[in-house]
Protein backbone atom coordinates (compact mmCIF):
# COMPACT_ATOMS: atom_id res chain seq x y z
CA UNK A 1 0.00 0.00 0.00
CA UNK A 2 1.51 3.38 -0.96
CA UNK A 3 2.53 5.66 1.93
CA UNK A 4 -0.10 8.30 1.06
CA UNK A 5 -2.89 5.69 1.12
CA UNK A 6 -1.60 4.17 4.38
CA UNK A 7 -1.64 7.59 6.06
CA UNK A 8 -5.22 8.19 4.88
CA UNK A 9 -6.34 4.83 6.29
CA UNK A 10 -4.55 5.48 9.56
CA UNK A 11 -6.15 8.95 9.89
CA UNK A 12 -9.62 7.75 8.86
CA UNK A 13 -9.70 5.16 11.63
CA UNK A 14 -7.71 6.98 14.28
CA UNK A 15 -9.41 6.77 17.65
CA UNK A 16 -9.44 9.91 19.77
CA UNK A 17 -7.52 9.56 22.98
CA UNK A 18 -9.80 8.62 25.86
CA UNK A 19 -9.07 9.54 29.45
CA UNK A 20 -8.18 6.71 31.79
CA UNK A 21 -10.92 5.74 34.20
CA UNK A 22 -10.47 4.52 37.78
CA UNK A 23 -10.09 0.86 36.72
CA UNK A 24 -7.45 1.75 34.13
CA UNK A 25 -5.49 3.66 36.78
CA UNK A 26 -5.70 0.73 39.22
CA UNK A 27 -4.44 -1.68 36.55
CA UNK A 28 -1.51 0.59 35.70
CA UNK A 29 -0.69 1.11 39.39
CA UNK A 30 -0.69 -2.63 40.10
CA UNK A 31 1.46 -3.39 37.04
CA UNK A 32 3.95 -0.65 37.91
CA UNK A 33 4.51 -2.26 41.30
CA UNK A 34 4.48 -5.85 39.99
CA UNK A 35 4.92 -5.93 36.18
CA UNK A 36 4.97 -9.76 36.09
CA UNK A 37 1.68 -10.04 37.96
CA UNK A 38 -0.45 -12.92 36.71
CA UNK A 39 -3.77 -11.98 35.16
CA UNK A 40 -5.73 -13.93 37.79
CA UNK A 41 -4.04 -12.01 40.59
CA UNK A 42 -4.50 -8.70 38.76
CA UNK A 43 -8.21 -9.48 38.36
CA UNK A 44 -8.48 -10.34 42.06
CA UNK A 45 -6.90 -7.01 43.01
CA UNK A 46 -8.63 -4.79 40.48
CA UNK A 47 -12.02 -6.46 40.21
CA UNK A 48 -14.03 -6.42 37.00
CA UNK A 49 -11.72 -8.28 34.60
CA UNK A 50 -13.22 -11.20 32.75
CA UNK A 51 -11.83 -14.26 30.99
CA UNK A 52 -12.90 -15.88 27.76
CA UNK A 53 -11.55 -18.98 26.09
CA UNK A 54 -11.49 -18.99 22.32
CA UNK A 55 -11.73 -22.45 20.78
CA UNK A 56 -11.47 -23.13 17.06
CA UNK A 57 -14.98 -24.37 16.12
CA UNK A 58 -13.42 -26.88 13.68
CA UNK A 59 -11.67 -28.57 16.60
CA UNK A 60 -15.17 -29.31 17.95
CA UNK A 61 -16.43 -30.58 14.59
CA UNK A 62 -18.22 -27.40 13.48
CA UNK A 63 -17.01 -27.22 9.88
CA UNK A 64 -19.59 -24.70 8.63
CA UNK A 65 -20.27 -21.17 9.76
CA UNK A 66 -23.42 -19.35 8.65
CA UNK A 67 -24.69 -15.82 8.99
CA UNK A 68 -28.47 -15.75 9.38
CA UNK A 69 -30.40 -12.51 9.07
CA UNK A 70 -34.03 -12.37 10.15
CA UNK A 71 -36.73 -9.92 9.19
CA UNK A 72 -39.54 -10.61 11.70
CA UNK A 73 -43.26 -10.48 11.06
CA UNK A 74 -46.00 -9.92 13.62
CA UNK A 75 -44.86 -10.65 17.17
CA UNK A 76 -41.65 -12.26 15.96
CA UNK A 77 -39.62 -9.21 16.87
CA UNK A 78 -39.92 -10.03 20.56
CA UNK A 79 -39.74 -13.84 20.19
CA UNK A 80 -36.58 -14.23 18.12
CA UNK A 81 -34.03 -13.38 20.86
CA UNK A 82 -35.52 -16.01 23.18
CA UNK A 83 -35.40 -18.66 20.47
CA UNK A 84 -31.79 -17.72 19.64
CA UNK A 85 -30.80 -18.09 23.32
CA UNK A 86 -32.16 -21.67 23.31
CA UNK A 87 -30.20 -22.80 20.22
CA UNK A 88 -26.63 -23.69 21.27
CA UNK A 89 -25.37 -23.37 17.67
CA UNK A 90 -26.25 -19.66 17.73
CA UNK A 91 -23.16 -18.09 19.26
CA UNK A 92 -24.10 -14.44 18.72
CA UNK A 93 -27.32 -12.58 17.98
CA UNK A 94 -27.51 -8.87 17.28
CA UNK A 95 -30.46 -6.51 16.92
CA UNK A 96 -29.59 -4.42 13.88
CA UNK A 97 -30.93 -1.59 11.73
CA UNK A 98 -31.73 -1.87 8.06
CA UNK A 99 -33.84 -4.29 6.08
CA UNK A 100 -33.42 -7.07 8.65
CA UNK A 101 -33.78 -6.80 12.42
CA UNK A 102 -31.49 -9.62 13.60
CA UNK A 103 -28.05 -10.90 12.63
CA UNK A 104 -26.89 -14.24 14.04
CA UNK A 105 -23.75 -16.34 13.83
CA UNK A 106 -24.55 -20.04 13.59
CA UNK A 107 -22.02 -22.89 13.65
CA UNK A 108 -22.91 -26.22 12.02
CA UNK A 109 -21.35 -29.67 11.87
CA UNK A 110 -22.99 -30.30 8.51
CA UNK A 111 -25.34 -28.52 6.13
CA UNK A 112 -28.09 -30.88 7.33
CA UNK A 113 -28.02 -29.11 10.72
CA UNK A 114 -29.11 -25.81 9.17
CA UNK A 115 -32.70 -26.60 8.22
CA UNK A 116 -33.99 -27.54 11.69
CA UNK A 117 -32.45 -24.38 13.11
CA UNK A 118 -34.00 -22.18 10.44
CA UNK A 119 -37.34 -23.95 11.00
CA UNK A 120 -37.39 -22.52 14.53
CA UNK A 121 -37.24 -18.96 13.18
CA UNK A 122 -39.25 -19.07 9.93
CA UNK A 123 -42.68 -19.01 11.65
CA UNK A 124 -41.66 -15.60 13.04
CA UNK A 125 -40.10 -13.98 9.97
CA UNK A 126 -38.10 -14.25 6.76
CA UNK A 127 -34.60 -15.67 7.07
CA UNK A 128 -31.65 -14.99 4.79
CA UNK A 129 -28.67 -17.29 5.19
CA UNK A 130 -25.11 -16.92 3.96
CA UNK A 131 -22.47 -19.62 4.40
CA UNK A 132 -19.14 -18.07 5.35
CA UNK A 133 -16.37 -19.13 2.98
CA UNK A 134 -13.42 -17.45 4.70
CA UNK A 135 -12.49 -14.71 7.14
CA UNK A 136 -10.06 -12.33 5.44
CA UNK A 137 -10.03 -10.22 8.63
CA UNK A 138 -10.27 -12.60 11.59
CA UNK A 139 -11.57 -11.37 14.97
CA UNK A 140 -9.10 -9.04 16.59
CA UNK A 141 -9.00 -6.69 19.55
CA UNK A 142 -9.81 -3.03 19.16
CA UNK A 143 -6.90 -0.61 19.20
CA UNK A 144 -6.26 0.78 22.64
CA UNK A 145 -5.88 4.57 22.52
Amino acid sequence: MPLKQRNFVRQAFEIPEAPMDAIDRRIVAELQVAPRLRVAELARRVGPLSYRAEVDPRALGYTLFAIVRISPVGGGLRLIPGIAREVPNVTECYRITGEDCYFMKVYLRSIDDLEPILDLFTPHGRTTTSIVHSSPVPPRPLPVP
